[in-house]
């Protein structure tokens, strides 16, 4: 009785945790280097559903702008709207309300690119590669609207990679833009909680059905023996 209970309750977490995922998680195949060293080319990301009006600054989103192509893309949000964001400070740092950004996601030997500096409207985003130079990202775009795209645009928030196995993970959280104040980057939300949850579940049957085989096994040796 008791190893049913507990192949039950693993089997509970572990669809629980599936269906989680399944329902809010989509993965997506990064086609370039524009993200590298955070998501490399090649990379298989998991990203959560989100509203653009919920996405902050640090958060790294899928989107689509037909500005920009027609294809879905994924960059990092580095301003929204109504924020000044400008390259660079005697530091070779972004700023964002005149405020310097420590991103120690990106490359600095590497370096940003050329000057820049522009407004964000309301209700659209202000987007960037972290390889800042090869990235075409709102910088290439900045005749179009500042070189930002709609909040509507953004279809998810990506929050780990899941392949290659060798630097698959959870993305922590930036706090890069904490200073600035307002709208900042998003953990990783239910995505670890759920993984833990179908592991755990996993393991428990795992567990349990050897203990069942283990105490079967006894019980038959100690048949023969009495």
């Amino acid at each position: 009785m008791v190893q049913g209970v507990v192949i039950a309750l693993g089997f509970v977490l572990l669809i629980a945790g599936f269906v989680l995922v399944a329902v809010d998680y989509r993965p997506y195949r990064i086609p370039t280097n524009s993200m590298s060293p955070t998501i490399e080319v090649g990379d298989t990301v998991l990203a959560r559903k989100a509203d653009g009006g919920s996405i902050g600054r640090g958060d790294v989103v899928v989107f689509k702008d037909e500005t920009w192509g027609t294809g879905e893309m994924v960059k990092r949000v580095v301003a929204v709207g109504g924020d000044t964001v400008a390259c660079c400070d005697e530091q070779g740092r972004l700023t964002v309300n005149g405020t310097p950004v420590d991103e120690p996601y990106i490359d600095r030997k590497v370096g940003q690119s050329a000057a820049f500096n522009t407004t964000v409207p309301t209700g659209r985003l202000f987007l960037l590669g972290d390889f800042r130079l090869n990235s075409l990202d709102s910088r290439s775009h900045l005749e179009l609207a500042g070189g930002t795209v709609p909040e509507s645009g953004v279809v998810a928030r990506v929050e780990a990679t899941v392949l290659p196995i060798g630097r698959a993970g959870v993305h922590d959280r930036v706090t890069a833009f904490d200073a600035v104040g307002g709208r900042t980057a998003h953990g990783p939300g239910l995505l670890e909680p759920a993984v833990q949850a179908s592991v755990s579940g996993a393991a428990l049957i795992v567990l349990a059905s050897a203990a069942g085989w283990l105490v079967s096994l006894v019980r038959l040796v100690r048949r023969r023996f009495a």
